[in-house]
C-alpha cells in the first residue's frame, strides 16, 4: 500500500440535510472515546450478529475493536467511520451507526462496503444516508486510481440490508452459496457502479427500514 494515497484519519464527512426523522450526520474515524457508546449499542442489540463479527460485550473488547479499525485505516485496508448525530451547535451527538469501506487499494477496480446501525437509531433512515455519503466519498477518493464499482454483501435473511441496498442504488447482482461454518446461509451481492445508475430489482420484503448488517 502506498501510504501517500491513504486518506487521513482526520477525514470528516457530513450529511447536512436533515429529514423529518433524521438529524444532520457526521462520519469520522473511530476514537477510543467512542467505546462506551459502542458497547452499549451492541449490548442492547436484539438482532443476530453477522457471521464472523467480533464480540463486543465490554469496554476491553470494544477498545480492541476500535484499535483494529485504527490500525486497518493506517494500513490502508479498511476505512471505518463512526456515524454520529450532529447537534444544533454543530457538536457531536449520539453514536448512531458504523459504515466501512474495505479493500479499496489504489489500482483495484472493486471494493466492499458494510454497515451496522445501533438499535436506538433503526427505522429512521440513518443507514441509507450514511451509506450514500460513504459511497460518494469512496468514488471521489478512489475512482481516479481505478475504482469502478462497490459491492455490498449480506445474508439472504437480512431483509433490511436489501432495503438499504435499493435505497442507495446498489443493484442486486447474484446470490452466493453457503460457505459454512463462517457463512452458513446464502448471501446476496449488490453492486453500485461509479458511472452507471443502478436498476432496482423487484425484490419483495416486509415493510421496514434499516437494521443491523454485515460489516
Amino acid at each position: 500500500m502506498n501510504t501517500s494515497l491513504t486518506p487521513r484519519t482526520s477525514t470528516v464527512l457530513r450529511c447536512p440535510a436533515a429529514t423529518a426523522t433524521t438529524p444532520p450526520l457526521l462520519l469520522r474515524a473511530w476514537r477510543e472515546e467512542d467505546v462506551t457508546a459502542l458497547v452499549e449499542g451492541h449490548r442492547d442489540d436484539p438482532t443476530e450478529a453477522p457471521p464472523g463479527a467480533p464480540a463486543i460485550r465490554n469496554e476491553t473488547e470494544g477498545l480492541r475493536w476500535i484499535h483494529l479499525q485504527q490500525q486497518a485505516w493506517t494500513a490502508g485496508t479498511r476505512y471505518a467511520f463512526a456515524v454520529l448525530e450532529t447537534r444544533p451547535d454543530d457538536s457531536e451527538g449520539a453514536l448512531l451507526a458504523h459504515v466501512v469501506l474495505k479493500d479499496a487499494a489504489p489500482g483495484s477496480s472493486s471494493a466492499e462496503v458494510g454497515y451496522w446501525t445501533a438499535p436506538r437509531a433503526r427505522g429512521r433512515g440513518i443507514a441509507p444516508r450514511a451509506l450514500r455519503t460513504l459511497t460518494t466519498w469512496a468514488f471521489t477518493t478512489f475512482a481516479p486510481s481505478g475504482l469502478t464499482h462497490l459491492n455490498l454483501l449480506h445474508q439472504v435473511t437480512n431483509l433490511a440490508s436489501c432495503r438499504v441496498a435499493q435505497k442507495t442504488d446498489y443493484a442486486y447482482s447474484h446470490t452466493l452459496p453457503p460457505c459454512p461454518p463462517m457463512y452458513p446461509r446464502e448471501g446476496h451481492v449488490h453492486v453500485r457502479h461509479v458511472d452507471l445508475p443502478a436498476t432496482r430489482p423487484a425484490l419483495r420484503f416486509a415493510p421496514g427500514d434499516d437494521a443491523g448488517a454485515d460489516a
